[in-house]
This record gives structure tokens, sequence and C-alpha cells, in this order.
């Protein structure tokens, strides 16, 4: 494929991920990386690019674009008085570490260890959406032991891995310990800055040199994709939100369940082949 053709395919696959990233997570309260990993992953896939860095490309430069995303979200949030700053300041310092050390722990793992990981979490966050209780209740605070350190720790290791902010597993996890909903997806949206951060410093420099990476890409971040998803994830964002006044929002999470759950299957398959 020639150059410019690439570059061309290439910018508009990507305006319409994050278009419909935008959509998704308006509509449905979930984050883009959710969306955006398993979208760049295909379309890596169907570019050609070499697949020992196919999987930290399309977490890398998902990361990449939920910094200037959750920095908007967060402030918008804050000027309501939904984030919880008492859990910011909680889990802030351990969400950062777990970042940290999941950014240079992937620089050791494989695409097939990276897909692995995204399919074994993405299927455990289908079936929550498919089947768990929205009332849902365990503790009814918030832990500030070992344990109230140790979850944060996971949400930010893992969330790296994954290419997500702290949302799709920090809510869920925090609605469990009797947090509001609104209040939890606030609190979250402070999550993605603290963990994308360090994050993507991290597949900046591991991707250092790399000689296979596609035209435009600073490490494991492509340029080219971060300047495209992120202002159309950000049009698109309240589109979704009055989408989800007109549609039934809970057949909406089965069907997005449903979509995940398959993505998730593709991508476990692909990761024990």
């Amino acid at each position: 494929m020639a150059g410019n053709e690439f570059i061309l395919i290439y910018g508009a696959v990507l305006l319409a991920v994050g278009l419909i990233a935008g959509v998704l997570a308006g509509l449905l309260g979930v984050g883009g990386g959710i969306v955006i990993v398993p979208a760049l992953y295909l379309l890596f896939h169907l570019l050609d690019i070499e697949p020992t860095i196919l999987m930290h490309l399309a977490v890398g430069t998902s990361l990449a674009t939920i910094i200037p995303t959750s920095v908007r979200s967060v402030l918008k949030h804050r000027k309501k008085g939904a984030v919880n700053m008492d859990i910011l300041r909680l889990w802030g310092p351990w969400l950062f570490f777990g970042a940290a050390v999941g950014a240079v722990s992937a620089a050791y793992i494989s695409t097939a260890g990276l897909t692995l990981v995204f399919g074994l979490v993405a299927l455990t966050v289908s079936i929550h959406m498919a089947f768990a209780k929205a009332d849902l209740v365990i503790i009814e605070t918030m832990p500030t032991n070992a344990t109230g350190k140790a979850i944060p720790l996971i949400v930010g290791y893992f969330s790296t891995l994954m290419g997500i902010g702290g949302g799709t597993l920090g809510v869920p996890i925090m609605t469990l310990f009797k947090v509001p909903i609104h209040q939890a997806v606030a609190t979250a949206a402070g999550f993605g800055v603290i963990i994308a951060v360090p994050a993507t410093i991290g597949f900046i420099i591991a991707g250092f040199g790399e000689a296979q990476l596609p035209p435009y890409s600073l490490g494991y971040v492509s340029l080219i994709g971060f300047a495209l998803i992120v202002p159309a994830t950000l049009i698109s964002v309240p589109l979704g939100v009055k989408l989800a006044h007109w549609l039934n929002p809970n057949l909406l999470r089965k069907a997005f369940a449903l979509f995940l759950g398959l993505t998730a299957l593709r991508m476990l398959s692909d990761s024990l082949l």
C-alpha cells in the first residue's frame, strides 16, 4: 500500500473509531478505551501492522487519548460537585503506582499476552454488564485498610495493560461499596488522568527505536490516532448522551455487552492461536 493511500485509509478509520467510541461512551457510560482498543486492534490487523507490536500500539494510542478526554470530563463533573475527592485522594497514589508498574511490565509482555489480558477482563466486564444487579452492595463503606490500597493498585495495573481508563473497572467496584452510580462515574473520570499519564509515558519510552511502527508514531502511540480520535470523541459524546434519553438504556447495555463479549472471545481466540 502506497504511503499516501495508507495515511488516508488510516486517518479515515481512526476518525470513525473516535466518533463511535464517543457515542458509546455517552450512551452507555463506558470508557472510550474499551471500544478504541479492540477497534484499533482490528484496524492494525487489516493494515498489516507488525503483529509483535500490534497490541502495544493499540493500547498505547488508547491511553494517550484518555488524558485530554478525562481532564475535560473530570473538570465538568467537579463543577457539578459530583467528584468524591476523598475517594480520589485515597485511590490516587495507588492507581498511579499500579499504572506505572503496568507500563513497565507491558514492555516485557507479548502482543498475545496483552490480547489475552484484554480478552479475559473484557469478557468479565461484558458478563457484569449483562447480568449484574445495579443495586448489589457488599460493604456500605469504602475500605481504607490494605484492601483499600490493593483494589486501586490492581485497577491501575490492569487498566494500563488494557489501554482503558479507570471507569470500566472502577465504577462497578465503587458501586459495590455503595458509592452512588453518578458519583462513581464522576470520580472515575479522575482515575483516567491518574492512570493514563504514567502509562502513556511508559508506552512511548518502550516503543522508542521500534523499526516496524507505522508513520507518525511516538513510541507505541500513533500521533495520527491521537489527533483524530480525541476531537472526534469529544464531539460525539454529547450525541451519545442525547441518544441515551431516547433509547432504552438497559437494552442497549445488554446489546453492548453482547458485542463486547464477542469481541473479547475473538481476541482470546487470537491470543491462544
